[in-house]
């Protein structure tokens, strides 16, 4: 290890040692990849699951990976505000402020986009309760705890479907665009207490989409100009990025997809 790459580890670990990070939808691949970046790098990792026998599994695995000096998991819904509001009452009254808020927690069902009946009333009003109005009521919930914060950021997990309109479906592709503007709406309103930002990937090998196997990847990549897909820790890292080495950013939306978009 050079002495470059040691004083850059020295600087993120100083950045993040004793920050307080909540990671919403930390069971997910990227959520969980993130969970382990920012535990490494110091910080004291808060994740959400949505309590199924799956994502409670997948929570436990990571709690035992990353430890109880820590990490803490709690159950918690983006589209039950309630559930975010004693997550809150919790990280008040045993931390007092919060440091990062990662918005990680989505959804998506594969729709054709030329489909228009097959989008229905109630996938588009799923679509928009987790992928924005989820995100939105997070940043509402956490908002007075980050101000408490002497450096509160928000990252948010947008989309190159949101500017594309090429994704899983129409009202896919319009929640993520969505984001990309309440980013730049509370970046102002948030300023200079709070930085707000989006992280946007194209293609990641993740289970999300379901439905998606090997071969879809396969041919993402030839189309990719780096010529492959992203892991769930290339957007990880990106968000680390935010955390420890943006720290003049905010009210963008950085792109992580490899030059898909180009």
């Amino acid at each position: 290890m050079n002495i470059e790459t040691r004083t850059l580890q020295g600087r993120v670990r100083k950045d993040l040692d004793g920050k307080i990070v909540l990671i919403l939808g930390g069971a997910g691949a990227i959520g969980s990849s993130t969970a382990r970046l920012f535990a490494a790098a110091g910080a004291f990792v808060i994740f959400t699951h949505l309590g199924s026998q799956c994502e409670t599994e997948l929570a436990c695995d990571l709690l035992s990976e990353l430890g109880p000096s820590r990490s803490r998991a709690f159950v918690a819904d983006v589209t039950d505000t309630a559930s975010l509001l004693k997550l809150r009452d919790h990280i008040e009254s045993k931390y007092g402020r919060l440091d990062v808020l990662v918005n990680a927690a989505g959804y998506t069902v594969p729709i054709a986009h030329a489909n228009l009946d097959g989008l229905t009333d109630e996938i588009i009003d799923r679509m928009f309760a987790v992928n924005w109005r989820g995100q939105f009521a997070a940043i509402r919930t956490f908002v007075g705890l980050l101000e408490s914060s002497a450096d509160g950021l928000i990252v948010s997990l947008s989309s190159i479907a949101a500017f594309t309109g090429v994704g899983s479906s129409i009202a896919y592709c319009a929640a993520k665009a969505g984001i990309d503007v309440m980013t730049k709406c509370l970046a102002r309103a948030l300023a200079p207490t709070v930085r707000v930002l989006a992280v946007s990937p194209g293609v990641v090998d993740t289970h999300f989409v379901p439905g998606r196997g090997s071969d879809f990847n396969e041919r993402a990549a030839l189309t990719t100009p780096l010529g492959r897909i992203a892991t769930a820790k290339d957007i990880a890292m990106a968000i680390l990025a935010c955390a420890t080495m943006l720290t003049y950013s905010t009210g963008h939306t950085i792109q992580v997809d490899g030059g898909r978009s180009l």
